[in-house]
C-alpha cells in the first residue's frame, strides 16, 4: 500500500493537521502520523512571527493477531507434548523440521514507498491601499513608542507612491541608537509589519526625532568639504561603507558639480561612495 506523506504550513500546528485531514480526505485525526517539524513561533506586537510546519501521512491498517488459546494449551501436559515433538523435529532436521527459517517481508513495487507532497496553506493576506498602509504603520510604530514608554506621536503623509512616517518627541532620541542603528532596525520591522497585512507594499521612508533630516544635512557638509579637497589635490577619495540613504546624499552633492563623478562600489552592507575627479562636463550619480 502507498503512503502519501505531505508537509502542511499554517498559524499553528492544529490548523496545519485539520489542512492535512483535508488534503487526505480523512476524517479522524487518530488515522494519521503527525510530526512535528517546527513549532509556531509568536511575533512581537503581531510580526516577526514563524508558522508551523507539520509532517503527516496516513497510518498503516493494523491486522489484528488473535490471542484466544484453550485451556488444554496451557496445561502442563499440553506444554510437555508439545516441546516432545519440538526436540523430535529438531532430531530429524529434515525438510518439513522445524528448522527456523526467518520469512523477510516481500516489498513489492509500491510496498513501503513514501511519496512526499508538499502542501502551503492559501495567502489569504488582502492588498491594502496605501492609506490603509500607513495607517497600519502608524499603530504599530505608536504600540512601539508605548512599548518603549516613552512620550512622543507618529504621524504619517503620502508622497506620490512613499509612506512617510514621522516619530516625533525628545524621549524618541533612544529609538534612534548610534550612528541610527536602532531606526534602521525599526524601519525593517515596520516594512516586515506591513507585509504580515498586505500582499503588496509600499515603500517607507522612516524619521525619529529629527535625525534622518540632522544626517542629511551633516553628510552634505561632509561631501561638500571632501569635494573641496578632491578639488584641490585630485585623484579619487573612498568613503566608509554607508546606507543606500546615505550613499544618496553624497551622490546629490557630487552631482551638484560638473568635474566631479560618484559611483558605489562593494556588496551590502560593506558599499561605499568614491568620489573622483572628471576634468569634463560629466557626473554621474548612482
Amino acid at each position: 500500500m502507498e503512503y502519501v506523506e505531505i508537509e502542511v504550513r499554517a498559524k499553528s500546528v492544529d490548523l496545519a493537521v485539520e489542512a492535512a485531514m483535508k488534503e487526505l480526505e480523512v476524517a479522524d485525526r487518530d488515522e494519521l502520523e503527525v510530526h512535528v517539524i517546527t513549532e509556531p513561533v509568536k511575533g512581537f506586537l503581531g510580526m516577526g512571527g514563524e508558522d508551523a510546519v507539520v509532517r503527516v501521512k496516513r497510518r498503516p491498517a493494523r491486522k489484528r493477531r488473535g490471542r484466544g488459546r484453550s485451556k488444554s494449551e496451557d496445561s502442563p501436559q499440553s506444554r510437555n507434548k508439545n516441546d516432545k515433538n519440538r526436540q523430535q523435529d529438531r532430531s530429524k532436521g529434515g525438510k518439513n523440521g522445524s528448522k527456523r527459517q526467518d520469512k523477510q517481508p516481500q516489498k513489492g513495487k509500491s510496498g513501503g514507498k513514501h511519496v512526499r507532497t508538499e502542501s502551503t496553506v492559501s495567502d489569504e493576506r488582502p492588498t491594502l491601499s496605501l492609506d490603509e498602509q500607513a495607517d497600519v504603520a502608524r499603530e504599530f510604530l505608536e504600540g512601539l513608542v508605548e512599548a518603549y514608554g516613552l512620550e512622543g506621536s507618529v504621524s504619517t503623509s503620502l508622497d506620490d507612491d512613499v509612506i512617510i512616517v514621522d516619530v516625533e518627541g525628545t524621549q524618541t532620541e533612544a529609538m534612534v541608537g548610534v550612528r541610527g542603528t536602532v531606526r534602521s532596525a525599526i524601519h525593517e520591522l515596520t516594512r516586515t509589519v506591513l507585509q504580515r497585512y498586505s500582499k503588496e507594499t509600499a515603500r517607507i521612508r522612516l524619521d525619529i526625532a529629527g535625525y534622518a533630516e540632522r544626517r542629511r544635512k551633516a553628510l552634505s557638509i561632509y561631501a561638500e568639504q571632501l569635494i573641496e579637497q578632491l578639488m584641490d589635490e585630485g585623484g579619487e577619495i573612498m568613503l566608509e561603507p554607508m546606507s543606500p540613504a546615505d550613499r544618496k546624499v553624497i551622490h546629490d552633492a557630487a552631482a551638484e558639480h560638473d568635474n566631479v563623478t560618484s559611483y558605489s562600489e562593494g556588496e551590502p552592507p560593506r558599499r561605499y561612495v568614491v568620489l573622483s575627479v572628471t576634468g569634463d562636463d560629466s557626473s554621474e550619480e548612482e
